[in-house]
Protein backbone atom coordinates (compact mmCIF):
# COMPACT_ATOMS: atom_id res chain seq x y z
CA UNK A 1 0.00 0.00 0.00
CA UNK A 2 1.39 3.41 -1.01
CA UNK A 3 2.14 6.19 1.46
CA UNK A 4 -0.63 8.39 0.02
CA UNK A 5 -3.16 5.56 0.43
CA UNK A 6 -2.12 5.10 4.07
CA UNK A 7 -2.53 8.83 4.71
CA UNK A 8 -5.99 8.75 3.08
CA UNK A 9 -7.04 5.76 5.23
CA UNK A 10 -5.76 7.53 8.35
CA UNK A 11 -7.69 10.73 7.51
CA UNK A 12 -10.86 8.72 6.92
CA UNK A 13 -10.35 6.92 10.23
CA UNK A 14 -9.89 10.21 12.10
CA UNK A 15 -13.16 11.53 10.62
CA UNK A 16 -15.08 8.49 11.86
CA UNK A 17 -17.11 9.26 15.01
CA UNK A 18 -16.12 5.85 16.43
CA UNK A 19 -12.36 6.48 16.18
CA UNK A 20 -11.95 8.17 19.64
CA UNK A 21 -13.44 5.09 21.33
CA UNK A 22 -11.16 2.77 19.34
CA UNK A 23 -8.06 4.77 20.26
CA UNK A 24 -9.14 4.76 23.92
CA UNK A 25 -9.31 0.95 23.89
CA UNK A 26 -5.91 0.67 22.19
CA UNK A 27 -4.37 3.03 24.79
CA UNK A 28 -5.74 0.92 27.65
CA UNK A 29 -4.56 -2.32 26.03
CA UNK A 30 -1.07 -0.86 25.54
CA UNK A 31 -0.97 0.22 29.20
CA UNK A 32 -2.02 -3.28 30.34
CA UNK A 33 0.64 -4.84 28.12
CA UNK A 34 3.43 -2.59 29.40
CA UNK A 35 2.36 -3.04 33.05
CA UNK A 36 2.67 -6.83 32.67
CA UNK A 37 5.82 -7.03 30.57
CA UNK A 38 9.58 -6.59 31.07
CA UNK A 39 8.98 -2.95 30.11
CA UNK A 40 6.99 -2.32 33.31
CA UNK A 41 9.79 -0.35 35.01
CA UNK A 42 10.04 1.97 32.00
CA UNK A 43 6.27 2.46 32.00
CA UNK A 44 6.26 3.36 35.71
CA UNK A 45 9.28 5.64 35.30
CA UNK A 46 7.44 7.49 32.54
CA UNK A 47 4.42 8.02 34.79
CA UNK A 48 6.56 9.18 37.73
CA UNK A 49 8.75 11.51 35.65
CA UNK A 50 8.93 14.76 37.67
CA UNK A 51 7.67 17.94 36.01
CA UNK A 52 7.78 21.34 37.69
CA UNK A 53 6.82 24.93 36.89
CA UNK A 54 8.08 27.82 38.99
CA UNK A 55 7.36 31.55 38.82
CA UNK A 56 9.15 33.34 41.66
CA UNK A 57 8.01 31.75 44.92
CA UNK A 58 5.02 30.04 43.25
CA UNK A 59 5.81 26.48 42.20
CA UNK A 60 3.92 23.40 41.02
CA UNK A 61 5.86 20.13 41.24
CA UNK A 62 4.13 16.90 40.27
CA UNK A 63 4.92 13.57 38.58
CA UNK A 64 3.72 13.33 34.99
CA UNK A 65 0.71 11.15 35.86
CA UNK A 66 -0.66 13.90 38.14
CA UNK A 67 -0.11 16.56 35.46
CA UNK A 68 -2.29 14.37 33.26
CA UNK A 69 -4.94 13.85 35.96
CA UNK A 70 -4.98 17.40 37.34
CA UNK A 71 -3.98 19.41 34.27
CA UNK A 72 -5.07 17.73 31.06
CA UNK A 73 -8.26 16.41 32.65
CA UNK A 74 -9.10 20.00 33.66
CA UNK A 75 -8.96 20.77 29.94
CA UNK A 76 -11.30 17.82 29.32
CA UNK A 77 -13.80 19.10 31.91
CA UNK A 78 -13.51 22.56 30.34
CA UNK A 79 -14.70 21.13 27.01
CA UNK A 80 -17.40 19.13 28.84
CA UNK A 81 -18.58 22.41 30.40
CA UNK A 82 -18.69 24.11 26.99
CA UNK A 83 -20.69 21.19 25.53
CA UNK A 84 -23.19 21.18 28.41
CA UNK A 85 -23.59 24.96 28.18
CA UNK A 86 -24.24 24.75 24.43
CA UNK A 87 -26.80 21.97 24.84
CA UNK A 88 -28.61 23.83 27.65
CA UNK A 89 -28.76 27.12 25.71
CA UNK A 90 -29.42 25.97 22.16
CA UNK A 91 -29.26 22.17 21.93
CA UNK A 92 -31.11 19.02 22.90
CA UNK A 93 -31.35 20.00 26.58
CA UNK A 94 -32.82 23.45 25.91
CA UNK A 95 -36.50 22.39 26.22
CA UNK A 96 -38.00 20.74 29.34
CA UNK A 97 -39.71 18.01 27.32
CA UNK A 98 -36.33 17.02 25.87
CA UNK A 99 -34.71 16.75 29.30
CA UNK A 100 -37.16 14.65 31.36
CA UNK A 101 -36.25 11.20 29.99
CA UNK A 102 -32.41 11.54 29.95
CA UNK A 103 -32.44 13.42 33.28
CA UNK A 104 -34.51 10.71 34.98
CA UNK A 105 -32.32 8.02 33.42
CA UNK A 106 -29.05 9.71 34.43
CA UNK A 107 -30.09 10.26 38.06
CA UNK A 108 -31.07 6.58 38.38
CA UNK A 109 -27.86 5.64 36.55
CA UNK A 110 -25.87 7.46 39.23
CA UNK A 111 -27.86 6.35 42.28
CA UNK A 112 -28.44 2.61 41.65
CA UNK A 113 -24.76 1.73 40.92
CA UNK A 114 -23.74 3.65 44.05
CA UNK A 115 -26.24 1.68 46.16
CA UNK A 116 -25.03 -1.63 44.71
CA UNK A 117 -21.39 -0.71 45.41
CA UNK A 118 -22.34 0.26 48.97
CA UNK A 119 -24.08 -3.11 49.47
CA UNK A 120 -20.72 -4.84 48.95
CA UNK A 121 -18.65 -2.39 51.01
CA UNK A 122 -20.92 -0.89 53.71
CA UNK A 123 -18.85 -2.43 56.54
CA UNK A 124 -15.54 -0.87 55.36
CA UNK A 125 -15.26 2.89 55.90
CA UNK A 126 -12.24 3.24 53.60
CA UNK A 127 -13.79 1.20 50.79
CA UNK A 128 -16.96 3.32 51.00
CA UNK A 129 -14.93 6.26 49.64
CA UNK A 130 -15.31 4.62 46.23
CA UNK A 131 -19.13 4.68 46.14
CA UNK A 132 -19.20 7.07 43.15
CA UNK A 133 -16.80 5.06 40.93
CA UNK A 134 -19.47 2.96 39.13
CA UNK A 135 -21.75 5.98 38.69
CA UNK A 136 -19.79 7.38 35.72
CA UNK A 137 -20.20 6.90 31.95
CA UNK A 138 -17.45 7.30 29.36
CA UNK A 139 -19.02 9.30 26.49
CA UNK A 140 -16.31 8.57 23.91
CA UNK A 141 -16.18 4.82 24.53
CA UNK A 142 -19.97 4.31 24.70
CA UNK A 143 -20.64 6.52 21.67
CA UNK A 144 -17.93 4.74 19.67
CA UNK A 145 -19.57 1.35 20.27
CA UNK A 146 -23.00 2.72 19.35
CA UNK A 147 -21.70 4.15 16.07
CA UNK A 148 -19.81 0.96 15.18
CA UNK A 149 -22.72 -1.43 15.79
CA UNK A 150 -25.86 0.73 15.55
CA UNK A 151 -25.68 2.01 11.97
CA UNK A 152 -29.37 1.33 11.25
CA UNK A 153 -30.78 2.60 14.55
CA UNK A 154 -32.64 5.93 14.79
CA UNK A 155 -30.52 9.00 15.48
CA UNK A 156 -32.79 9.82 18.43
CA UNK A 157 -31.12 6.96 20.36
CA UNK A 158 -27.70 8.51 19.81
CA UNK A 159 -29.04 11.83 21.14
CA UNK A 160 -30.53 9.99 24.14
CA UNK A 161 -27.16 8.35 24.89
CA UNK A 162 -25.35 11.70 24.60
CA UNK A 163 -27.91 13.44 26.83
CA UNK A 164 -27.65 10.79 29.55
CA UNK A 165 -23.84 10.92 29.42
CA UNK A 166 -23.81 14.74 29.56
CA UNK A 167 -26.13 14.86 32.59
CA UNK A 168 -24.00 12.06 34.09
CA UNK A 169 -20.96 14.33 33.68
CA UNK A 170 -22.74 17.13 35.52
CA UNK A 171 -23.38 14.66 38.34
CA UNK A 172 -19.71 13.64 38.33
CA UNK A 173 -18.60 17.27 38.65
CA UNK A 174 -20.96 17.84 41.59
CA UNK A 175 -19.78 14.63 43.28
CA UNK A 176 -16.10 15.59 42.88
CA UNK A 177 -16.79 19.08 44.27
CA UNK A 178 -18.75 17.85 47.29
CA UNK A 179 -17.00 14.62 48.23
CA UNK A 180 -13.44 14.65 46.83
CA UNK A 181 -12.18 18.07 47.88
CA UNK A 182 -10.15 18.44 51.06
CA UNK A 183 -7.97 20.80 53.16
CA UNK A 184 -9.47 23.91 51.59
CA UNK A 185 -7.34 27.07 51.33
CA UNK A 186 -9.45 30.22 51.72
CA UNK A 187 -6.81 32.43 50.07
CA UNK A 188 -6.56 30.25 46.97
CA UNK A 189 -10.34 30.01 46.68
CA UNK A 190 -10.60 33.82 46.90
CA UNK A 191 -8.06 34.19 44.08
CA UNK A 192 -10.03 31.69 41.98
CA UNK A 193 -13.26 33.59 42.73
CA UNK A 194 -11.68 36.90 41.69
CA UNK A 195 -10.49 35.23 38.48
CA UNK A 196 -14.02 34.02 37.70
CA UNK A 197 -15.37 37.52 38.42
CA UNK A 198 -12.87 38.95 35.91
CA UNK A 199 -13.97 36.38 33.33
CA UNK A 200 -17.58 37.41 33.96
CA UNK A 201 -16.60 41.04 33.34
CA UNK A 202 -14.83 40.06 30.11
CA UNK A 203 -17.98 38.25 29.03
CA UNK A 204 -20.23 41.25 29.75
CA UNK A 205 -17.77 43.53 27.91
CA UNK A 206 -18.17 41.20 24.91
CA UNK A 207 -14.43 40.83 24.37
CA UNK A 208 -13.74 38.97 21.13
CA UNK A 209 -10.04 38.29 21.86
CA UNK A 210 -9.48 34.84 23.42
CA UNK A 211 -6.09 35.72 24.98
CA UNK A 212 -7.41 37.52 28.12
CA UNK A 213 -9.79 34.62 28.77
CA UNK A 214 -6.96 32.08 28.43
CA UNK A 215 -4.56 33.95 30.73
CA UNK A 216 -7.12 34.45 33.51
CA UNK A 217 -8.32 30.83 33.13
CA UNK A 218 -4.78 29.57 33.77
CA UNK A 219 -4.63 31.65 36.98
CA UNK A 220 -8.00 30.23 38.07
CA UNK A 221 -6.78 26.67 37.43
CA UNK A 222 -3.56 27.22 39.42
CA UNK A 223 -5.50 28.76 42.32
CA UNK A 224 -8.01 25.90 42.41
CA UNK A 225 -5.13 23.39 42.24
CA UNK A 226 -3.64 24.96 45.38
CA UNK A 227 -7.01 25.36 47.12
CA UNK A 228 -7.76 21.72 47.94
CA UNK A 229 -10.69 21.61 45.49
CA UNK A 230 -9.85 19.27 42.64
CA UNK A 231 -8.30 21.20 39.75
CA UNK A 232 -10.61 19.69 37.12
CA UNK A 233 -13.47 21.73 38.58
CA UNK A 234 -11.66 24.89 37.49
CA UNK A 235 -12.01 23.81 33.88
CA UNK A 236 -15.72 23.18 34.28
CA UNK A 237 -16.31 26.50 36.09
CA UNK A 238 -14.35 28.58 33.56
CA UNK A 239 -16.40 27.16 30.68
CA UNK A 240 -19.54 28.92 31.94
CA UNK A 241 -17.92 32.36 31.51
CA UNK A 242 -16.88 31.91 27.88
CA UNK A 243 -19.16 33.95 25.57
CA UNK A 244 -21.72 31.89 23.64
CA UNK A 245 -23.95 32.74 20.69
CA UNK A 246 -26.44 30.81 18.59
CA UNK A 247 -24.47 31.50 15.39
CA UNK A 248 -21.37 29.29 15.43
CA UNK A 249 -19.24 31.85 13.59
CA UNK A 250 -19.91 34.44 16.34
CA UNK A 251 -19.64 32.06 19.30
CA UNK A 252 -16.27 32.03 21.06
CA UNK A 253 -17.51 29.05 23.08
CA UNK A 254 -18.16 26.99 19.95
CA UNK A 255 -14.88 28.04 18.32
CA UNK A 256 -12.85 26.96 21.36
CA UNK A 257 -14.83 23.74 21.79
CA UNK A 258 -14.38 22.88 18.10
CA UNK A 259 -10.67 23.70 18.25
CA UNK A 260 -10.04 21.55 21.34
CA UNK A 261 -12.29 18.62 20.41
CA UNK A 262 -9.67 16.68 18.44
CA UNK A 263 -7.00 17.30 21.09
CA UNK A 264 -9.31 15.93 23.78
CA UNK A 265 -10.46 12.93 21.74
CA UNK A 266 -7.11 11.91 20.29
CA UNK A 267 -4.60 13.08 22.90
CA UNK A 268 -5.95 13.95 26.36
CA UNK A 269 -8.29 10.99 26.93
CA UNK A 270 -5.99 8.35 25.33
CA UNK A 271 -3.07 9.67 27.41
CA UNK A 272 -5.22 9.52 30.54
CA UNK A 273 -6.24 5.94 29.71
CA UNK A 274 -2.60 5.02 29.06
CA UNK A 275 -1.50 6.57 32.38
CA UNK A 276 -4.27 5.05 34.51
CA UNK A 277 -5.31 1.70 32.98
CA UNK A 278 -2.05 -0.18 33.50
CA UNK A 279 -2.78 -2.93 36.03
CA UNK A 280 0.06 -5.22 37.00
CA UNK A 281 -1.30 -8.75 37.48
CA UNK A 282 2.09 -10.24 38.27
CA UNK A 283 1.83 -12.46 41.33
CA UNK A 284 -1.74 -11.41 42.02
CA UNK A 285 -4.33 -14.10 42.74
CA UNK A 286 -8.09 -14.06 42.21
CA UNK A 287 -8.71 -13.23 45.88
CA UNK A 288 -6.45 -10.18 45.65
CA UNK A 289 -8.01 -8.90 42.43
CA UNK A 290 -11.70 -9.61 43.04
CA UNK A 291 -12.29 -7.96 46.38
CA UNK A 292 -15.50 -6.26 47.62
CA UNK A 293 -14.23 -3.02 46.05
CA UNK A 294 -13.67 -4.48 42.57
CA UNK A 295 -16.81 -6.64 42.71
CA UNK A 296 -18.86 -3.63 43.86
CA UNK A 297 -17.57 -1.62 40.89
CA UNK A 298 -18.22 -4.47 38.42
CA UNK A 299 -21.75 -5.03 39.72
CA UNK A 300 -22.42 -1.30 39.83
CA UNK A 301 -21.34 -0.72 36.23
CA UNK A 302 -22.71 -3.87 34.62
CA UNK A 303 -25.86 -4.45 36.71
CA UNK A 304 -26.57 -1.11 38.38
CA UNK A 305 -26.30 1.08 35.30
CA UNK A 306 -28.56 -0.96 33.03
CA UNK A 307 -31.05 -1.74 35.82
CA UNK A 308 -31.28 1.84 37.08
CA UNK A 309 -31.50 3.56 33.70
CA UNK A 310 -33.90 1.09 32.08
CA UNK A 311 -36.22 0.98 35.13
CA UNK A 312 -36.27 4.78 35.32
CA UNK A 313 -37.08 5.07 31.60
CA UNK A 314 -39.83 2.46 31.82
CA UNK A 315 -41.41 4.12 34.86
CA UNK A 316 -41.22 7.63 33.36
CA UNK A 317 -42.84 6.48 30.10
CA UNK A 318 -45.54 4.43 31.83
CA UNK A 319 -46.40 7.42 34.03
CA UNK A 320 -46.62 9.46 30.81
CA UNK A 321 -44.04 11.97 32.01
CA UNK A 322 -42.26 11.57 28.68
CA UNK A 323 -42.02 9.22 25.72
CA UNK A 324 -39.38 6.99 24.18
CA UNK A 325 -36.91 8.51 21.68
CA UNK A 326 -38.50 8.84 18.24
CA UNK A 327 -38.80 5.55 16.29
CA UNK A 328 -37.02 3.63 19.08
CA UNK A 329 -38.11 0.35 20.68
CA UNK A 330 -37.64 -0.85 24.25
CA UNK A 331 -35.03 -3.36 23.04
CA UNK A 332 -32.99 -0.59 21.44
CA UNK A 333 -33.24 1.55 24.57
CA UNK A 334 -32.05 -1.41 26.64
CA UNK A 335 -28.96 -1.67 24.43
CA UNK A 336 -28.18 1.99 25.16
CA UNK A 337 -28.69 1.33 28.90
CA UNK A 338 -26.05 -1.40 28.70
CA UNK A 339 -23.60 0.96 26.99
CA UNK A 340 -24.02 3.48 29.82
CA UNK A 341 -22.23 0.91 32.02
CA UNK A 342 -18.98 1.67 30.22
CA UNK A 343 -17.38 3.82 32.92
CA UNK A 344 -13.74 3.52 31.82
CA UNK A 345 -11.92 6.90 31.87
CA UNK A 346 -14.44 8.70 34.10
CA UNK A 347 -14.64 5.80 36.57
CA UNK A 348 -10.84 5.48 36.63
CA UNK A 349 -10.59 9.20 37.29
CA UNK A 350 -13.03 9.15 40.21
CA UNK A 351 -11.26 6.03 41.52
CA UNK A 352 -7.93 7.87 41.51
CA UNK A 353 -9.52 10.56 43.70
CA UNK A 354 -11.38 8.17 46.00
CA UNK A 355 -8.28 6.24 47.06
CA UNK A 356 -5.60 8.87 46.45
CA UNK A 357 -4.09 8.31 49.90
CA UNK A 358 -4.54 4.52 50.11
CA UNK A 359 -1.75 3.29 47.85
CA UNK A 360 -1.30 0.86 44.97
CA UNK A 361 -3.40 -2.04 46.31
CA UNK A 362 -6.59 0.00 46.30
CA UNK A 363 -5.86 1.51 42.89
CA UNK A 364 -5.33 -1.99 41.47
CA UNK A 365 -8.73 -3.11 42.77
CA UNK A 366 -10.32 -0.02 41.23
CA UNK A 367 -8.68 -0.62 37.86
CA UNK A 368 -9.69 -4.29 37.81
CA UNK A 369 -13.28 -3.42 38.70
CA UNK A 370 -13.53 -0.60 36.16
CA UNK A 371 -11.94 -2.55 33.31
CA UNK A 372 -13.99 -5.73 33.88
CA UNK A 373 -17.27 -3.86 34.47
CA UNK A 374 -16.73 -1.62 31.44
CA UNK A 375 -15.76 -4.53 29.18
CA UNK A 376 -18.82 -6.56 30.22
CA UNK A 377 -21.07 -3.57 29.56
CA UNK A 378 -19.35 -2.83 26.24
CA UNK A 379 -19.58 -6.45 25.04
CA UNK A 380 -23.22 -6.93 26.09
CA UNK A 381 -24.20 -3.50 24.78
CA UNK A 382 -22.47 -4.10 21.44
CA UNK A 383 -24.30 -7.44 21.02
CA UNK A 384 -27.68 -5.90 21.86
CA UNK A 385 -27.14 -2.84 19.66
CA UNK A 386 -25.89 -5.01 16.78
CA UNK A 387 -28.88 -7.36 17.09
CA UNK A 388 -31.32 -4.43 17.15
CA UNK A 389 -29.59 -2.77 14.21
CA UNK A 390 -29.70 -6.02 12.19
CA UNK A 391 -33.46 -6.33 12.84
CA UNK A 392 -34.02 -2.77 11.66
CA UNK A 393 -31.89 -3.37 8.54
CA UNK A 394 -33.83 -6.58 7.77
CA UNK A 395 -37.15 -4.77 8.17
CA UNK A 396 -35.98 -1.94 5.92
CA UNK A 397 -34.83 -4.45 3.27
CA UNK A 398 -38.17 -6.29 3.43
CA UNK A 399 -40.04 -3.01 3.02
CA UNK A 400 -37.89 -2.04 0.02
CA UNK A 401 -38.57 -5.40 -1.66
CA UNK A 402 -42.28 -5.13 -0.86
CA UNK A 403 -42.43 -1.63 -2.32
CA UNK A 404 -40.66 -2.85 -5.49
CA UNK A 405 -43.18 -5.66 -5.90
CA UNK A 406 -46.09 -3.25 -5.38
CA UNK A 407 -44.55 -0.80 -7.82
CA UNK A 408 -44.07 -3.57 -10.39
CA UNK A 409 -47.68 -4.73 -10.03
CA UNK A 410 -48.92 -1.16 -10.36
CA UNK A 411 -46.95 -0.75 -13.56
CA UNK A 412 -48.36 -4.02 -14.94
CA UNK A 413 -51.95 -2.96 -14.13
CA UNK A 414 -51.36 0.40 -15.72
CA UNK A 415 -49.86 -1.20 -18.83
CA UNK A 416 -52.83 -3.59 -19.09
CA UNK A 417 -55.29 -0.73 -18.81
CA UNK A 418 -53.46 1.09 -21.56
CA UNK A 419 -53.74 -1.98 -23.89
CA UNK A 420 -57.49 -2.30 -23.17
CA UNK A 421 -58.09 1.36 -23.85
CA UNK A 422 -56.15 1.16 -27.12
CA UNK A 423 -58.27 -1.77 -28.26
Amino acid sequence: MSESALILHWKNFMKNDASPGIILVLSAVLAMFLANSPLMSGYLSFLEFPVSIQLGTFAIEKPLVLWVNDGLMALFFFVVGLEIKRELFYGQLSRPDQVILPFTAAIAGIAVPAVIYAAFNYNDAVAMNGWAIPSATDIAFALGIFILFGKHLPSSLKLFLLSVAIIDDIGAVIIIALFYSQDLSTTSLMIAGIGLAILFAFNRMELSNKTPFILVSIVVWAAVLKSGVHATLAGFAVAWFIPIAREKTRSMSYQIEHGLHSWIAFFVLPLFAFANAGVSLTGAGIDELFTPISIGIIAGLFVGKQLGIFAACWLAVKLKLCRLPDDATWGQVYGVCLLCGVGFTMSLFIGSLAFEEQGLAYQTQVKVGVLVGSLLSAFAGALMIRHSSAKVAKTQLTNVKSNKVKSSKTMEIGHGSEIISNE
